[in-house]
């Protein structure tokens, strides 16, 4: 019963009370030896002095009670004074660090509460003010993410409203019979229902990048076979009055830690793109090694994009021809999820263009 009331005390009330106990322990052994040994040292003492010839044997006894009435009274006081003093920082201290805790529980309450832009204060107390850091820092990171969904879900009703507008519209004018049923009608139906079906994969998979829930499996690859395969793939794709696309690789590549179906993502969706805007021209698949990094570019001839519009490159359904509608083009995220997988894989992507002569984007593997 006593540990189970002792041990439904506030940390102010365990903080006091073990230093109180120590206190209390650190007196009573003071008051102890004092008691003890004091008076033999005392003794000691004035056999000394009747060893060097002073005559203390008629006082020797009034001597002893007079010290031991000395030593009495001056203990009381020091243990009153300093029992009070040590009383008094003891409950300083302890409100002291109960305050920052206490601080540190309503900042926890308000972010509990959907305040995700509350933060702890810096705290002078090292190990206090590590915690601080580590609650901040997570703090910052669930707001991150508490962001994205938000952009999330703002974006995908934004671009999941155009084909459920337009297979609504279809199915409506059929059910009124404005519309004759016809083998195009259930074509277009059924090329809406597509894309939404590839939006909603495609965003599936940006959630789980952003929020680092795609798997990526780090090892030692070559990637000279994937880019000749890729070259061959999208070669038989093109048309006779097309671009040209050509590999531009050293024979030799050294190898370089990344995941090896990822990185074929990333550049079929940047050859991809290279292809849906470059009508005609050239499309290069260049690669080139500096020191601890693997560089692969896909630079064509085609449309480019203006310098205004290159900071928005990289952003969840950004396209660079406003004219285009999302029939023709793709789901406007290709080139957000690229860049994740880069940076999940140790890399970096970059873009250069230049509006009427064509796009140069390219990324960096770390090296074996």
């Amino acid at each position: 019963m006593n540990w189970r009331w002792t041990w439904s005390w506030s940390l102010a009330s365990r903080l006091f009370f073990s230093h109180f106990v120590v206190m209390i322990v650190g007196v009573i052994s003071l008051v102890t030896i004092s008691k003890i040994s004091s008076p033999r040292f005392f003794i000691l003492h004035l056999e000394r002095l009747e060893h060097e010839g002073l005559d203390l044997i008629d006082a020797e006894t009034d001597l002893v009670e007079g010290f031991e009435t000395a030593w009495s009274r001056s203990t009381f006081w020091s243990v009153l004074v300093g029992a009070t003093a040590a009383g008094g920082l003891s409950y300083w201290v302890s409100m002291r660090i109960v305050h920052r805790l206490t601080e540190m529980e309503q900042i926890t309450q308000k972010f509990a509460a959907g305040e995700l832009n509350a933060r702890l204060p810096k705290s002078d107390i090292p190990e206090l003010n590590r915690l601080g850091v580590s609650f901040n820092s997570m703090a910052a990171s669930l707001e991150g993410v508490e962001a994205r969904r938000r952009d999330l879900i703002g974006d995908m009703t934004h671009e999941l409203r155009t084909p459920l507008t337009v297979v609504r519209g279809y199915l409506e004018e059929l059910a009124d019979g404005e519309i004759e049923p016809s083998p195009e009608i259930y074509q277009q139906l059924a090329k809406e229902t597509k894309r939404l079906e590839r939006l909603v994969n495609d965003m599936q998979e940006l959630s789980k990048a952003e929020a680092g829930y795609l798997p990526i499996r780090i090892q030692k690859v070559h990637l000279r076979p994937l880019l000749e395969s890729l070259v061959q793939r999208f070669a038989d794709q093109l048309l006779e009055d097309g671009p040209v696309l050509l590999l531009v690789c050293p024979p030799q590549l050294p190898p370089v830690l990344a995941d090896i179906d990822r990185t074929e993502q990333v550049l079929v969706n940047l050859v991809g793109n290279a292809m849906r805007y470059t009508p005609q021209g050239s499309i290069t698949i260049r690669v080139w090694v500096q020191p601890s990094k693997l560089w692969i570019a896909v630079i064509d001839t085609g449309m480019g994009i203006a310098a205004e519009d290159l900071p928005h490159v990289f952003e969840r359904f950004w396209r660079a021809d406003k004219s285009r509608t999302r029939h023709s083009g793709g789901t406007g995220i290709g080139l957000t999820i690229s860049r994740r997988l880069v940076e999940l894989q140790g890399g970096q992507i970059e873009v250069e263009s230049q509006q009427g002569l064509g796009s140069t984007f390219r990324f960096f593997l770390p090296l074996a």
